[in-house]
């Protein structure tokens, strides 16, 4: 029997991902699917809930809703990053987390493949070979023996490490405490950005998009790194200097590029566009954001939220709350 919590489920889901929101809350919370009621049943609903799980509030709720949202225990986001949902339009004293981690192991799988392939040169190769060139004794590079940077060291980071160290790298970290219970090879501050820069034959970002990290790397920055350094994004174009980036790959040949996040996307901004031409740069490698899209994903993804919640409901402090930086972009 369930306790007379709720749980506002705010977006549409499938009568296979309800039953996964249902078994993973058991007895801890009703769940109530706002996509079911009537205009006047979605307030009620708001009103009385104790906890929400959400994807974007910003285009789930009606303009007048947030402000019948009563004394909820969390407000849970299903995804990682919430840098593109109005969260100044909810209750100012509603705690908010986002899904930090929920696809961390997928996500390191992509970053770990798209420096392979930089360093193996595969993309260059295969164009050659459709030219019927055949480049048997042009050096491709080992990743073994050389150093991993990894900027934001939370689920995702933690999880490149393991692969990162499993080809042979030595890790070297950059979190918000400068201290991890992970075991690396260096960890810092993001005041000691500049050396882990240019410590790094590969470079993993994987950090929040906040205020303090929008153009956090742009020509300086990337004038400390190694010439043939290969930058892997997994996290928002938004890190990077779009205009930086394209004319350092260009000045710098050697140097890769791995884009999976984009500075323009479909799901936030409504188109995917480019500010330069990356796509036509031999050392670019591109991917539609697709590093979470795996089979799974989403119910991996509810369960992961709906762990947090419990916490919550059960009165421990939930993970991944959004600070003043996140709530006020």
């Amino acid at each position: 029997m369930a306790t007379g919590n709720t749980l506002v489920v705010t977006f549409k889901l499938d009568t296979g991902l309800r039953t996964v929101v249902t078994e993973a809350l058991a007895d801890a919370a009703t769940p109530v699917w706002l996509t079911d009621l009537d205009d006047a049943s979605r307030v009620a609903a708001l009103r009385d809930a104790t906890a929400i799980l959400a994807h974007n509030t910003g285009q789930e709720l009606h303009p007048h809703e947030p402000a019948a949202i009563g004394p909820v225990r969390l407000i849970q986001f299903v995804t990682a990053g919430i840098d593109f949902i109005p969260l100044q339009a909810l209750p100012a004293g509603a705690p908010i987390a986002s899904n930090g981690g929920a696809y961390a192991e997928p996500m390191a799988e992509h970053g770990l493949a798209m420096a392979l392939a930089a360093a193996k040169r595969l993309l260059i190769e295969q164009r050659a070979l459709e030219q019927g060139v055949f480049n048997q004794h042009v050096r491709n590079r080992t990743l073994m023996g050389g150093v991993c940077g990894i900027l934001g060291f939370g689920g995702i980071g933690v999880a490149l490490a393991r692969l990162m160290r499993g080809v042979g790298m030595r890790i070297h970290a950059i979190n918000r405490r400068g201290a991890s219970d992970t075991v690396t090879d260096w960890i810092g501050t993001p005041a000691q950005l500049d050396a882990m820069l240019a410590a790094s034959d590969v470079l993993m970002i994987c950090t929040p998009l906040t205020r303090a990290t929008q153009d956090l790397l742009g020509a300086r920055e990337l004038a400390l790194m190694k010439e043939d350094a290969i930058l892997v994004n997994l996290a928002r174009g938004e890190i990077v200097s779009e205009a930086a980036l394209f004319a350092h790959l260009q000045a710098h040949p050697r140097f890769f590029a791995c884009i999976d996040a984009w500075w323009e996307e479909p799901i936030r901004h409504g188109a995917f566009r480019m500010g330069h031409p990356f796509l036509s740069l031999p050392n670019v490698i591109g991917s539609p954001h697709n590093s979470a899209s795996v089979a799974g994903s989403s119910a991996a993804g509810l369960r992961h939220a709906i762990a947090n919640i419990r916490r919550a409901l059960a009165g421990e402090a939930p993970l991944h709350l959004a600070g003043d930086e996140e709530r006020m972009r």
